[in-house]
């Protein structure tokens, strides 16, 4: 009895001692890793693309830089942009260029007007910046539009006002530094006159007249001056009407209100 203790004990220590002495595995080795390491087959080569294929990719950017479609091709609704040029343009000329600058060329979208003007440079650089950068902007004064703010304005598209807007004409307006000089005066002079036959005639363009008497009711407007009612602007052909009573500005246009 004795001796059989003592092989039980011998053979349990036995296989302790060989379990311990071991290797155990630096790593445990996936099943794909062990399918991979296979030598080559025409079933462990289908196995090595389909685990290539699983294998995720690294995300990009949203939108992706640089990549996409042109705004042109997106749905009408999606793309449609919206700003508002508002109060002295002079006051924020550098965030009214950036304003423009930011939206994506020949893109559509709309520009609410209420302003009372400011530079002529200013309101012609505007201009310059919806018709050369190819801005289907549509107009919609839901104030004032008046002096420089009639640049802008006639450059987009379509135009429209409410019963109630208002819109000054008048020539350009004398404008000098206190301290210039006669040399100065004597060649701002020159360059006004120049400038104010200009204006007439781009301002007309810019909305469109082709004939006439649409040009010269540009003129007489401008000299010696004019506010004219949004209903008047609509007689004249020069833009459309909506209202504030017959639903939003684009179910309005949906219409042909």
């Amino acid at each position: 009895m004795e001796r059989d203790r003592t092989s039980s004990r011998f053979l349990q220590s036995s296989v302790s001692a060989d379990k311990s002495a071991r290797p155990r595995p630096a790593a445990i080795i996936s099943l794909t890793e062990l399918e991979l390491s296979r030598p080559y087959s025409p079933l462990n080569a289908r196995k090595k693309e389909q685990v290539a294929k699983s294998e995720p990719r690294p995300l990009r950017a949203y939108p992706a830089p640089g990549i996409g479609r042109r705004p042109s091709d997106f749905d009408l609704d999606a793309r449609d942009w919206e700003i508002i040029l508002s109060g002295e343009l002079t006051d924020k000329e550098c965030d009214l260029h950036q304003k423009l600058l930011d939206l994506p060329r020949n893109s559509r979208g709309t520009i609410f007007f209420d302003s009372c003007g400011g530079s002529a440079f200013m309101g012609l650089a505007l201009a310059s910046l919806i018709r050369l950068r190819g801005l289907k902007a549509t107009a919609v004064v839901a104030g004032e539009c008046s002096s420089a703010a009639l640049m802008p304005f006639a450059a987009c598209v379509t135009r429209y006002v409410t019963p109630h807007s208002t819109l000054l004409f008048h020539p350009i307006r004398w404008q000098s530094e206190e301290q210039v000089r006669l040399e100065e005066a004597t060649e701002w002079a020159r360059h006004f006159r120049v400038m104010e036959a200009d204006h007439d005639g781009l301002l007309a363009r810019l909305f469109g007249c082709t004939d006439e008497a649409s040009c010269e009711t540009i003129r007489r407007w401008n000299h010696p001056g004019k506010f004219v009612t949004g209903e008047e602007l609509v007689a004249a052909g020069l833009a459309k009407l909506v209202t504030l009573f017959d639903g939003d500005v684009w179910s309005q246009m949906k219409r042909g209100i």
